[in-house]
């Protein structure tokens, strides 16, 4: 048997998602493992009990984490949590390790083997492992959905006997997977989109999707990507550039989502009061890095705020508001890297420290702090001769 793995309800008030689905269940109780899942933990994803029972689970409680080889969450754990599982095992969630390394020494103290699925390489080997770009998608597609309800018109272009409704013109600010998914839903509804982005190869995959490109294009644009197809930091001076171009398309737009974030830094800020100021009453504003400190000035997690006249959106855990879908992908997500730790031949768990996927992901092991970008720095030792 390869070992018990445990997926426990999320403790984190605004999390609706669970680490599992039936479909993955099935999947990891053909693997060879134990399937335990905490009661009411697909609750809020549509998921009850009883289809993990029937999908090949046992439905347990908070302890059964304790002789679990491995967990499955979708937020790390918290202390509580973390205190109950046993040294050895091993950990995949979001881990959100920027500015946390308190918690990651947390992880490393209980012997955990940690690994952050949001670190995954963007490479071909691992897109099916891909959770910013299975939430990203989703995330993009609700982003428009609330920007539909919140604009309390019409999308598309109406000709009716009594008169002609014109289509709302919608803004995308990043075009990376939530802005590109964002550009294609507003267009199924029928308005008319353009979009931004400081990434050169962003304007074909735009305009591959039937909206309007808009950016200064000189030569900083041009080398304004890193090698992992990020958006690098831009310099003031164009900032500055962009805003001003920025500033007079946002004046004429009826809906903007803002999708910038750059991984481990404060979100940019794209808008301003004073642009909202030169927006149409009744605009909408959806700012989906409004957990990283938002792109838009004046949005406040978790509410609509009027600010300018202008309705600003900031929900965080955007892709928990449509957890059912979410859950699914993400729970794929989890199977497909997991199977690479087991071995072919003996059936077990076999971590290859010396695999690529493990070494981008893998926060802590043995005790410590493992991964470069979060590990401490080692401390000079002087001699004194």
């Amino acid at each position: 048997m390869t070992g018990t793995i445990f997926i426990p309800l999320e403790t984190t008030s605004s999390e609706t998602r669970v680490a599992a689905s039936p479909d993955s269940v099935k999947k990891l109780s053909g693997l060879g493992f134990d399937i335990v899942v905490e009661a009411g933990a697909g609750a809020l994803s549509r998921i009850p009990d009883v289809e993990f029972e029937k999908a090949g689970a046992r439905i347990g409680s908070s302890t059964d984490a304790g002789s679990a080889d491995v967990v499955l969450k979708v937020r790390r754990p918290t202390s509580a949590e973390v205190v109950l599982y046993k040294s050895g095992a091993i950990v995949l969630a979001i881990m959100d390790p920027y500015g946390n390394e308190s918690a990651l020494s947390e992880l490393a103290r209980a012997g955990v083997s940690a690994f952050a699925m949001e670190l995954m390489p963007r490479i071909t080997r691992a897109q099916s492992m891909d959770v910013l770009s299975s939430q990203a998608n989703l995330a993009g597609y609700q982003a428009v959905i609330d920007a539909a309800y919140e604009y309390d018109r019409a999308m598309p272009m109406m000709m009716t006997a009594a008169g002609t409704v014109p289509a709302a013109k919608v803004f995308v600010m990043g075009a990376g997977v939530a802005g590109l998914q964002a550009i294609a839903t507003a267009r199924r509804l029928g308005a008319v989109v353009s979009a931004t982005d400081v990434r050169p190869a962003s304007k074909e995959q735009v305009a591959s999707l039937g909206a309007k490109f808009i950016a200064v294009e000189d030569e900083e644009f041009k080398a304004a990507e890193t090698s992992g197809g990020y958006a690098k930091p831009m310099s003031e001076a164009y900032q500055a550039k962009q805003a001003v171009l920025t500033a007079e398309h946002l004046a004429k737009q009826d809906i903007v989502i803002t999708t910038a974030l750059i991984p481990g830094r404060p979100a940019p800020r794209l808008i301003t009061h004073e642009m909202l100021k030169a927006m149409k009453p009744g605009s909408v504003v959806i700012d989906l890095a409004v957990e990283r400190g938002g792109n838009v000035e004046g949005s406040v997690a978790d509410q609509v705020a009027d600010v300018e006249g202008v309705k600003v959106v900031g929900y965080t855990n955007v892709p928990g508001r449509i957890a059912a879908s979410a859950s699914a992908l993400y729970a794929r997500n989890l199977v497909t890297f997991l199977e690479t730790m087991v071995s072919k031949e003996t059936k077990t768990i076999a971590l290859d420290l010396d695999d690529e996927l493990v070494k981008a992901t893998m926060l802590t092991h043995g005790g410590v702090v493992v991964h470069p970008a979060f590990a401490p720095a080692p401390v000079a030792i002087s001699e004194t001769v």
